[in-house]
């Protein structure tokens, strides 16, 4: 026999449900906790909002603080900046170069160099989005994918992160970090240097292909990458790793999953 016992039993998860994904309030929530004897009663939707704001500007900040440490691109193979996929032609014909093996070894450390200046900006280009976060953005990273957080970061930034972005990269690949000499300088000398051997007569003869690659925007693209994979560890962490919700709030609220 079904009873109203039985009843409440069974129309509590359908109820909580559609608390969540209609992003109304939680008060039916709560009434259900207190008729059905429930003990941590639901979460609010301030504590969702807030807990959500919590755990992606604790991403955003560790991310920053990662990637901007020495080696924090260079020495990472996940998100290491190599050349772009158009100068692979370079590297396969690298020892046509003088010093060319050299030079390329140079470059890839100075475009890791200035990745590694510029993510010490990242933090403070996603607080307005994060600021900006509605209740059903709240509950659907919540009870979204594992990396629900990173996607609704990437979707309300990306553009805006990457007009904010380039510059920084244009003006780290400027500076001269080795031996007084900028990544700019030296992608230009690689690259000159490479296209002139594919110009001439025996380059064209090989069917040698010159390189004409906007540097700056594969930087940022790049850079990009690595951010919000850092990113979506640091989610990851969060949402699987107790000992990561370093508050009490981001512990109430990713403990509900």
């Amino acid at each position: 026999m079904i009873n109203k016992t039985n009843l409440k039993k069974i129309f509590q998860p359908a109820l909580i449900a559609a608390c969540i994904l209609t992003s109304t309030s939680c008060a039916e929530l709560k009434d259900i906790a207190r008729q059905t004897g429930g003990g941590i009663p639901p979460l609010t939707e301030a504590e969702v909002i807030n807990g959500l704001r919590e755990a992606l500007t604790t991403g955003a900040t560790n991310s920053s603080r990662i990637l901007s440490a020495e080696n924090g691109y260079f020495g990472d193979a996940a998100v290491k900046i190599l050349l772009p996929p158009e100068a692979q032609v370079i590297l396969n014909n690298i020892s046509r170069l003088p010093g060319g093996s050299q030079l390329v070894e140079d470059l890839i450390l100075r475009i890791n160099r200035a990745a590694e200046d510029a993510a010490k900006e990242i933090a403070p280009i996603f607080a307005n989005s994060i600021r900006q976060m509605t209740v059903r953005d709240g509950f659907g990273i919540l009870r979204g994918a594992d990396n629900a957080a990173t996607t609704y970061l990437k979707n309300t930034t990306y553009n805006q992160l990457y007009s904010l972005y380039k510059p920084k990269i244009e003006a780290s690949t400027r500076k001269r970090i080795v031996g007084n000499i900028s990544t700019m300088d030296a992608w230009t000398t690689l690259t000159q240097n490479w296209n002139t051997l594919a110009n001439s007569v025996a380059g064209r003869a090989a069917n040698l292909t010159p390189v004409n690659t906007d540097l700056n925007d594969y930087l940022t693209r790049r850079a990009l990458d690595g951010v919000f994979l850092k990113i979506e560890a640091e989610e990851l962490k969060i949402r699987k790793n107790v000992n990561a919700r370093v508050t009490p709030l981001l512990q109430r609220v990713f403990g509900s999953l």
